[in-house]
Formats: structure tokens, C-alpha cells, sequence
């Protein structure tokens, strides 16, 4: 099966540019990797309505023989802008190296290394692979950092940073020397410009004859709930031992628990949390932070508290190892994704950046876990056995349980 054509975003000394790559497919018996442009040049454009307007308008270029162009005209301008995983600063990472080579660095620095050697290759830049090549540690960076501890590892990461701060000029030289916009179609920019406006407009609310009769109606379903309007939200986590009540708020977009000093005050029912919430929960835990507390206070104290878990806060953590082991088909997606938000707003709360490492890409469990949630047809499979992974998320389920202070 081919593989898809996916828009990226470059970022080079001309701005950030949008283009096309077409990952490695297979083609009778042969393995081929493109990108969009001719035997010259790299196409790429400052804004995605121009990039939507060649592709609907040119016929000759590098990827027409691709067995999946036939879709890529009729794709709408959202449909062809970049996602946030195909960004590659470029032009950043002499700033992007002189951080610590901590997970999220290695993370990036190799995504945008793998980019770059596909564009060498394609595009036949032998001064970029000499770059590349200069340093072996641009070849460990998907390994994530584990090259990168002790003595040894330093000294790896030092000369790369050193071969960046000398030669990365003769890479964003070489990529700004193969890169060009070509001119496009007027007429399709201009419809490619007015898709734009359309989708900006239909984002936003409008009211139909239907709505206005049906109105009166459904009010009362449209109006907030209490929990809703006070920011808080009661929390399911049903583990091996059952099921488990707490409280959870974002505060300045970080998730704070019910709880004090990393223990979370769970609950066996949703009566039981309320009940404590109007006698000993009042006070002494984090939540007392959150502006609307004295509100649930208030309620819970005159028994009017109604706790209700949402689905969408009902987190389930029972097998999830168990599957990971047997591999990605085995793991039910939407109850991992819940899992892992879990995991990682607990562990922020507690100030512990061991969940947050494990899960990151670069990671051989991140690597796993994001492949599963975020399914993409252009993504390397991970390799078996899941057994080490499967253990590694075990770890992390029971760093959250063994944090439960049970009333």
C-alpha cells in the first residue's frame, strides 16, 4: 500500500515554507522517496493557499507518478496545511542545541535531521550529508538520549553542537539554494484564498430558523452545568482494585488534583466525596487554589454537592500493560489516550518528570503509545517484542495508584 503524500513546513532563511514529501513507498520492487518539485528544485511556498493552487493547476512535476496524487488536487486548504508534528525549524538549531540534551531536544533534533537527510538524498545535497556525516551523533539521535549520558556521550553531543556552530551555514545554504516558489495560477489562488475566508466564517456561530424554534426548547441543555461553571471536574480512575472518586482543575493550563504534597485524595463513591467535601475536605489540599472552591464548599456543606463523573474524565487503567504487550492492535486507542492524559497531568501536578520522559516520542514507549493514538500510515511500525514498553507503562500506572490517599 503507498504511502501518503503529507504536507510540511520548512523553515529556512526565506520564512516558513510549505511543501510536499511523499515518505518511502514501494513501487514495483523498488523504494522510492520524493518530494515536490522537478529535476531542479524544491517547490515550496510562503502560505498554503499558493502551495493549493500549483498542485490544482500544474500537471509536471515530481510527484505526479506518486499512486497517490490523483487525491492531492482535490484536497482543501486545512487539508494541505502542515500538522504541528511536520514543522522542522531548520534555521533554529543552533538555538535548539544549545539546550541540554534532554528528551524533548533529542526529540525535535532528530525529527528535523531525518527531514534534512531526506531532503540530501532526494535532492542529491552532498554538502548537507557531509554535515551530517561530519558528526556520528547525528546518526544516534533516534535513540533518544541514551547516547548522550556519561563522559562518553558528552563528549559525542559537545562535537556535534561544535560541527552545528561551524557548518550549519553550508546546510540552510544549500536548502535555501535548491528551495524555490513558483509562480501559481491566479485564478486559483484567488479560490484558494476565498476557501479560506469560507472556513474562517464557518467557524463561527450562526443561528438557523431551526435553531431559533428549537431554542426554547433546548436552553435548558445548553445552559452550563454547576461543575462546568465552576472549572472543576470530578474525576473517575478505575484500577485493578476499582474504582477511584477525586476532583481535578487546570490552573494556568496545570492540572491540580485534590490532594497535598503529590498524594491524591480518592474516594470510593461519588457520595462519599461529596460527604467529605462539606465536612473534613473543605480545607488543607491544593484545590483550595482554585477561585470557585468556596462554591463546592458551599453546596457540599448543606448536602446539595451532586458529584458526576463526565465520560471524558472517566479514566480506565486496567490492562492497558497487558495490551502493550501483545502489541499496537491489541490496545483500544481512545482508552490509552485517556490513560496517558492521566498520567501525565498527574505527574506535572506532582512535580515528577518521570511520566512525562518515558511518554516523550524519542522514547521507545512514547514512541509506541503516540503510534497507537496517532495513527499515520507514513510512521516506521515499532518493532517487537512491546514486553520492556508494556513494563515501562505498568511503572507509570503504579507511580499514579501508589500516590491514592483512600478515604
Amino acid at each position: 500500500m503507498a504511502s501518503d503524500i503529507v504536507p510540511i513546513q520548512l523553515s529556512l532563511t526565506a520564512g516558513d515554507l510549505v511543501t510536499l514529501w511523499a515518505p518511502r513507498w514501494r513501487e514495483d520492487g523498488e523504494e522510492w522517496e520524493a518530494f515536490l518539485g522537478d529535476d531542479d528544485a524544491l517547490f515550496a511556498f510562503p502560505e498554503v493557499t499558493q502551495l493549493a493552487a500549483f498542485v490544482r493547476t500544474v500537471a509536471e512535476h515530481d510527484l505526479a507518478d506518486h499512486p497517490s496524487w490523483s487525491v492531492v488536487p482535490d484536497l482543501t486548504v486545512p487539508e494541505l496545511t502542515p500538522d504541528d508534528t511536520q514543522r522542522y525549524d531548520i534555521v533554529g538549531v543552533p538555538e535548539l542545541v544549545a539546550e541540554d540534551p534532554d528528551t524533548w531536544t533529542v526529540g525535535e533534533l532528530a525529527e528535523i535531521t531525518e527531514m534534512i537527510r531526506s531532503i540530501a538524498d532526494v535532492c542529491e545535497l552532498d554538502a548537507v550529508a557531509d554535515v551530517l556525516g561530519a558528526a556520528p551523533a547525528f546518526g544516534l539521535l533516534r535513540q533518544g538520549t541514551l547516547p548522550f549520558a556519561g563522559r562518553e556521550g558528552q563528549r559525542l553531543w559537545t562535537q556535534m553542537v561544535e560541527t552545528i556552530a561551524e557548518r550549519w551555514d553550508e546546510v540552510i545554504d544549500a536548502l535555501d539554494d535548491i528551495v524555490t516558489a513558483p509562480e501559481v495560477d491566479a485564478t486559483a489562488l484567488a479560490a484558494a484564498e476565498k476557501e479560506v475566508v469560507l472556513v474562517e466564517d464557518t467557524d463561527e456561530p450562526t443561528v438557523t430558523e431551526a435553531d431559533e424554534n428549537g431554542a426554547a426548547d433546548e436552553q435548558e441543555d445548553e445552559e452550563p452545568g454547576f461543575w462546568e461553571e465552576v472549572g472543576i471536574d470530578p474525576v473517575r480512575i478505575s484500577t485493578r482494585d476499582g474504582d477511584h472518586f477525586t476532583l481535578r482543575c487546570y490552573l494556568d493550563d496545570k492540572a491540580v488534583f485534590l490532594g497535598s504534597d503529590g498524594r491524591i485524595d480518592v474516594f470510593r463513591s461519588e457520595r462519599a466525596l461529596a460527604r467529605w467535601l462539606g465536612e473534613d475536605g473543605a480545607a488543607g489540599h491544593d484545590l483550595e487554589a482554585a477561585s470557585t472552591w468556596p462554591e463546592i464548599v458551599e453546596r457540599a456543606g448543606v448536602g446539595e454537592l451532586d458529584v458526576r463523573v463526565d465520560d471524558l474524565n472517566s479514566y480506565t487503567l486496567t490492562g492497558l500493560a497487558d495490551d502493550l504487550a501483545e502489541g499496537p492492535t491489541a490496545v483500544d486507542p481512545s482508552q490509552l489516550e485517556l490513560a496517558t492524559e492521566l498520567l501525565l497531568d498527574v505527574a506535572d501536578w506532582a512535580d515528577d518528570d518521570e511520566a512525562r520522559r518515558a511518554l516523550a516520542e524519542s522514547q521507545s514507549l512514547g514512541w509506541l503509545v503516540s503510534f497507537i493514538i496517532k495513527p499515520d500510515p507514513t510512521r516506521l511500525k515499532p518493532s517487537e517484542p512491546f514486553d520492556a514498553d508494556a513494563a515501562r507503562f505498568r511503572e507509570l500506572v503504579e507511580d499514579v495508584t501508589n500516590r491514592f490517599r483512600t478515604h
